[in-house]
């Protein structure tokens, strides 16, 4: 099915809940959206799930997830599943296609490798700041695409960044990498309104990680004043 499709589809199809992921901290439920004959899966999170953080406020989180999900398009990552934002039986909330994945590569031993694909997703996770890669929101498919999901807690003003992709830590950027932060830097300032979904702060914040990524030249270290991986890192 084609992209515009899927996200026609995504956008206006009746969605269906079947189940929940019972294994999530906020309401992560199994779904279904059809329109005729027309189906897809997907993953459904309404706000009302959402479970309060102390350190991010209340009812932000599919709003994250969504502006993670433009600004991996807008990047050219295309990390991030189809995203959108829309009502649904259980309220308002983010909506996303669900991800098969290939059930042959071990991730246990997957996220620890020089993957091309996986330092992607480090230098994206970077940039938006995201306090949560875990092993388990490694989307690897059949047809060799890698995707990421769960990115509710991401772009804090505060450097949060934990992941458990830390094995290009402190090694040089490529030019090909800062080539993408300098579009970074332009889209955001010219293209792209992240408005609506973050706050004034964290745009700002955005953006100086971008500046310091920029100068300091090289892949990113744990903050030493922060736990650096998820736990449970799975």
């Amino acid at each position: 099915m084609a992209i515009d499709d899927k996200f026609e589809l995504l956008s206006t199809g009746d969605l269906n809940v079947t189940g929940r992921l019972v294994d999530a901290s906020n309401a992560t439920l199994y779904a279904t959206a059809t329109d005729g004959e027309q189906s897809m899966t997907c993953i459904y999170k309404p706000i009302a799930g959402e479970r309060p953080l102390w350190d991010f406020p209340d009812g932000a989180l599919a709003y994250r997830e969504y502006a993670a999900y433009l600004l991996s398009n807008a990047l050219g990552f295309n990390l991030v599943p189809l995203t959108i934002l829309r009502d649904g039986p259980y309220g308002f909330g983010m909506v996303q296609e669900w991800i098969d994945i290939d059930e042959s590569i071990n991730l246990g031993s997957y996220f620890s490798s020089d993957s091309p694909k996986l330092r992607s997703m480090a230098l994206f996770d970077a940039i938006i700041n995201n306090t949560d890669r875990k092993i388990g929101h490694l989307l690897p498919t059949p047809t060799g695409e890698l995707f990421g999901c769960d990115h509710g807690v991401t772009f804090h003003s505060e450097n949060k960044l934990r992941t458990v992709l830390w094995q290009w830590a402190g090694d040089p950027l490529k030019h090909s990498e800062i080539e993408i932060l300098q579009n970074a830097r332009r889209l955001i300032d010219q293209e792209i309104d992240l408005s609506a979904y973050l706050t004034a702060t964290e745009l700002s914040a955005l953006s100086l990680r971008i500046e310091r990524l920029i100068s300091d030249g090289q892949m990113p270290t744990p903050n030493p004043d922060w736990p650096a991986v998820p736990w449970p890192a799975f």
